[in-house]
């Protein structure tokens, strides 16, 4: 069975996705994908645009180790979510999400559904047309 401390996970996926950078570290165990993030403030909302609706299609399930994180659901009546420094969270498709200070988060996604968001973000840095706000 594998076990991993978070910030020992493959830096961008194992080098699927090189343009996360330092940033993501994940690896898929069976159907779910573990990823540990370190950021800065950023919107990822620009990172959307694409995706159908412009919205994240994947569900999330979080712990929040420090920072803070918000999730919109733009075209919705849904409040925005926030979760911050010992939060576990779930955040269902349809979303975009905004790390409103410096965040660590460990998350559990599906794989497909979060293999489907990284194809597209590194589809997007590969035309230079990926412009997040943020640090």
């Amino acid at each position: 069975m594998p076990v991993s401390k978070p910030s020992e996970l493959p830096k961008g996926g194992g080098g699927r996705w090189p343009a996360s950078g330092v940033g993501f570290r994940s690896v898929q165990w069976g159907d779910m994908e573990v990823g540990y993030t370190s950021t800065g403030p950023v919107d990822c909302t620009p990172g959307y645009q694409g995706l159908p609706g412009g919205v994240c299609p994947c569900p999330h399930y979080g712990y929040v180790f420090s920072g803070r994180l918000r999730a919109i659901y733009p075209g919705t009546n849904w409040p925005d979510e926030i979760a911050t420094a010992g939060d576990v969270y779930f955040f269902p498709a349809g979303h975009s999400l905004v790390y409103e200070e410096p965040s660590e988060v460990l998350e559990l996604n599906p794989a497909a559904a979060l293999q489907q968001v990284m194809a597209h973000f590194e589809s997007l840095a590969g035309t230079g047309r990926l412009e997040v706000e943020g640090d």
